[in-house]
């Protein structure tokens, strides 16, 4: 049996009144849902990078919660939910486990911390988990003596990634983000001390050999 108010909405003025109702109600789609609506983010990452997100015990991906407040759950084929009741923590955790999983890129810029100083340069955290050489020479435009004249341990400076290899190497420069580097002149400079370096090995060999014998 049909209601009289359902007869009343099938026909064609009362379907129109429904619409004028929600039509004032909403005049058109909200373009962006509320920032406290519940949300779920998917993205995929590489499966053999999945412990990279976790960490030893859960530790890193715990982190990532504390930090957002978002909820994050990985599939063994590589998809990361992440669920955030604000949009800014649900972006904030993106762009987290994007930064653990991304693959080095050479000629990409990076904001990295010095971790350790050496006498010929400084080495660099620009990925979590992965380092870089700034070689001294690369430090500034202009000459620099002292490593610890320009960085210490714990600063935060911004680097160019110059050269990756197979073995995991990765060469940073400082240099390069500067006024004034001139890359031909660099690559010229780097190409003689190259030469210069290998000259003065292949000395250091020759005259071993040819040391007199003691008697």
């Amino acid at each position: 049996m049909v209601s009289p108010v359902f007869r009343w909405i099938l026909k064609r003025e009362g379907r129109l009144h429904i619409l004028d109702i929600m039509e004032q109600t909403i005049r058109e789609p909200r373009k962006e849902i509320s920032k406290y609506a519940p949300r779920l983010t998917t993205l995929k990452i590489p499966v053999d990078l999945i412990g990279s997100v976790i960490g030893p015990g859960g530790k890193v991906i715990r982190q990532i919660v504390k930090d957002t407040g978002a909820e994050i759950n990985i599939e063994d084929d590589g998809t990361v939910v992440i669920a955030s009741t604000l949009a800014e923590g649900a972006e904030k955790a993106q762009a987290m486990i994007n930064r653990l999983v991304e693959v080095p890129a050479v000629g990409k810029t990076y904001k990295g911390k010095v971790t350790r100083i050496m006498d010929f340069g400084a080495f660099v955290e620009f990925l979590p988990g992965k380092e870089g050489l700034v070689h001294i020479s690369h430090l500034d435009v202009n000459r620099v003596n002292k490593v610890t004249d320009v960085v210490n341990v714990g600063d935060e400076i911004e680097v160019k990634l110059s050269k990756s290899d197979e073995e995991g190497r990765n060469n940073l420069s400082r240099k390069a983000l500067m006024p004034g580097y001139d890359a031909e002149k660099e690559a010229q400079r780097d190409g003689e001390r190259k030469k210069s370096n290998l000259h003065r090995r292949e000395g250091e060999r020759g005259g071993g050999h040819n040391r007199p014998h003691r008697r």
